[in-house]
């Protein structure tokens, strides 16, 4: 059950109905039973292991909350450990990591056949894996309580607007808010529906149309040459965006109508200054998870400026890994940790050279912008590719060819004005909200706005049902 699908629509409208007519006892009742059929539309079976991962957590934070040994303590959260990270492991790394031990033996003569699991990914396991991981953690830091109420955890873990894709919440966050009573509120509901179809809009008619000339090149790199692997990454780069920020931008939506809050996941990172700016702003809920559960353990700057920029890397790269089992998202976040790693090494020499010379910020700021975005479009490369060599081989011929390009004309001209309308509708945003403005603006404009958007949708959109990309992570 997509969220870009009509199934969805009947599906969501049915449980916002029955929500707020039901008294607010039986709520989280519905919530969770809702949530489970809708992880269930994927893969009914796979149901058990969402519903393992709770149970686990649920227990061994209440019995960390109840003991005082700091020994006790540590058994409880490695056991949550390792049955999640198991499970997480299991169905996702363990024929990459099967495949990549046979193929480094065969590099020294050395033929093995290494076991392989026949089993579809778990939608959306690297997510609520995650999150039971975060509240574990928080108990045994002493930085929360352990959740009493079994089917309220369970529905923190699985609440459906974010559970396939996020945002990655956090306990202290979202746990407490299914307790809160939630009243109809036709300006919240309001609000919900802008971004829920915002979101759509962003999916539909940006992120999928631009797919379909960035699929025809990326499937067929080595028959394309620099102009087109050029203008396919650039695509890509919006491409991603669009499909996952309009993700958060449904799910936000979505929890909005209902009365929940989840957090913000992206803050235009195309507008990033540095590459450290731009994970402050891209998929913030999964950099801010990294950064307390990893990189802050591993460390972080406590430890001498060597010590810092290693502990950058090694928690890109396990992002990186987190992101898919294959060695181009290996390689995509070592890239992004040897940039970060540069970037912080270097900003006070670039500063001072500023300063030297009289540089002003706003001067340089769309210089760094553009090399921002273009390093992020780099990278982009290896996160795309099919493999490894064939991100190499774009990597090693965009300056080849030119000017010589493959142009699908309806595919090329959709993307380049979507990708204006977005850029456009993000300068709006940096004045403002553009949906408090739009809640307080005239009725006939607000009415207008949204009538161009259903239309665009219907007219412009991509309605063949496509998954959204961070599905598969």
């Amino acid at each position: 059950m997509f969220f870009n699908s009509f199934e969805f629509f009947i599906f969501f409208f049915s449980v916002t109905a029955a929500y707020f007519v039901l008294p607010h006892r039986f709520r989280w009742v519905l919530l969770l039973g809702a949530s489970y059929y809708f992880y269930m539309s994927w893969k009914a079976e796979y149901v058990i292991l969402i519903m393992t991962s709770t149970l686990t957590a649920y227990l061994c934070a209440l019995g960390t909350g109840r003991t005082e040994s700091k020994n006790k303590k540590r058994c409880y959260l490695l056991v949550s450990l390792i049955v999640n990270l198991g499970i997480l492991f299991t169905f996702k790394y363990f024929n990459f990591v099967s495949d990549s031990l046979r193929e480094m033996l065969a590099g020294i003569s050395i033929q093995v056949n290494t076991p392989a699991l026949r089993v579809l990914l778990p939608v959306g396991i690297s997510f609520y894996t995650f999150q039971t991981l975060s509240y574990t953690i928080d108990v045994y830091r002493g930085k929360l309580k352990p959740e009493k109420h079994p089917g309220i955890f369970a529905l923190y873990v699985s609440f459906f607007p974010q559970l396939v894709a996020g945002p990655i919440e956090r306990a202290s966050h979202l746990l407490g808010q299914f307790y809160e009573e939630k009243y109809f509120d036709v300006r919240r509901v309001c609000h919900g529906m802008e971004l829920v179809f915002w979101g759509i809009f962003k999916k539909v008619v940006i992120a999928d149309r631009l797919a379909i000339y960035v699929d025809s090149v990326y499937n067929n790199a080595a028959n394309h040459s620099g102009p087109s692997l050029v203008l396919a990454t650039y695509f890509f780069a919006f491409q991603i965006y669009c499909d996952f920020s309009g993700y958060s931008d449904i799910a936000i939506g979505a929890a909005k109508v209902l009365g929940f809050d989840l957090m913000k996941n992206f803050n235009r990172p195309y507008f990033a200054t540095n590459v450290t700016e731009f994970w402050h702003r891209w998929h913030i809920s999964l950099s801010t998870w990294l950064r307390d559960y990893l990189y802050i353990p591993l460390g972080g700057n406590r430890k001498g400026k060597s010590r810092t920029y290693l502990n950058i890397i090694i928690t890109m790269v396990l992002g990186g890994i987190w992101h898919g089992a294959s060695w181009t998202f290996v390689i995509w976040g070592l890239v992004h940790g040897v940039m970060l790693a540069v970037s912080k090494l270097t900003m006070p020499i670039r500063e001072s050279i500023c300063k030297k010379i009289g540089l002003k910020e706003w001067a340089t700021r769309p210089l760094r912008i553009f090399i921002t975005f273009n390093l992020v479009c780099l990278c982009w490369i290896f996160f795309r590719a099919n493999t490894v060599s064939d991100a190499f081989y774009i990597v090693g011929h965009l300056f080849s060819g030119w000017p010589n390009i493959f142009i699908d004309q309806i595919a090329v001209s959709y993307g380049i004005a979507a990708i204006a309308f977005l850029l456009f509708a993000e300068l709006l945003q940096t004045r403002g909200d553009i949906a408090e403005k739009l809640q307080q603006s005239h009725l006939a404009l607000r009415w207008g706005v949204y009538c161009l958007i259903l239309f665009s949708i219907v007219l412009f959109g991509v309605t063949d049902g496509s998954q959204f990309i961070y599905f598969q992570f």
